[in-house]
């Protein structure tokens, strides 16, 4: 690179003198990767970058953990196209409880490094906690699309806290749009002790499906055979709605 010349304004009785600056040199990513002073960890072909930072997806953090939740009215919230994480931060504004399940998902780029972004489980769904007016206010954010109020209120929070906690436990999960016929049971060792929900059977593979059943959705993981206990027969799609 050619050395460049700037001239610096004279003052009184000055003359202009040529000031000769050293060139400027930017690094590229290869010659960053090079340098020993820094952690090789950082530009390791492995290393997972977050596109975009996770997200409250619940407000107030423990809303799910209050013993008077199942006495407050619900709703379920049908938002505008790819717009639940928009609903989300004007109802954190309003200061309106509510909860989205978000989970990450980790995809390997061309370049060889993880993507992790973070994405709601299920789409285009915000569950509002409050009452009309509440969900007033959420409709007036121009993000919802409908609304449906939730029924059975107690039934309905036993099932977002069970889903939320496989979220935190960090397994993995396959999101269930449908609901199938199967035994309940309930998990009797391991991380998922307690928990109880159905079993189905899917590519030589025995899951637990923990299901939000006012939705007809749900998530289901892996497990063994030897870690379930029956609780009963298997029960109807048509039953296990109702």
């Amino acid at each position: 690179m050619s050395p460049r010349w700037t001239k610096s304004a004279p003052t009184k009785g000055q003359s202009i003198i040529p000031v000769k600056c050293a060139p400027t040199t930017v690094n590229s990513p290869a010659s960053y990767s090079n340098d020993s002073s820094l952690p090789s960890r950082l530009f390791s072909p492995a290393t997972a970058l977050p596109i975009l930072p996770a997200e409250p997806d619940c407000h107030p953090q423990d809303l799910l953990d209050h013993d008077d939740v199942i006495e407050q009215g619900w709703w379920l919230i049908y938002t505008k196209s790819r717009q639940e994480k928009l609903l989300m931060r004007h109802l954190r504004q309003l200061n309106l409880p509510h909860y989205a399940p978000q989970i990450a998902n980790r995809r390997r780029s061309p370049a060889g490094r993880i993507r992790v972004t973070y994405a709601p489980l299920f789409s285009n769904y915000v569950f509002l906690c409050g009452s009309d007016e509440t969900r007033y206010l959420a409709v007036c954010t121009g993000a919802v699309q409908k609304f449906t109020p939730i029924v059975d209120v107690p039934e309905f929070i036993a099932d977002l806290r069970q889903v939320r906690d496989l979220i935190r436990l960090g397994v993995p999960l396959t999101l269930e749009s449908r609901l199938e016929a199967g035994q309940p049971v309930r998990v009797k060792s391991g991380p998922f002790a307690g928990y109880e929900g159905t079993v189905i059977r899917r590519e030589q593979e025995t899951r637990l499906l923990v299901c939000v059943r006012f939705m007809e959705q749900g998530v289901s993981v892996k497990l063994e055979d030897c870690q379930l206990e029956s609780l009963g027969p298997a029960v109807k799609t048509s039953q296990r709605a109702h």
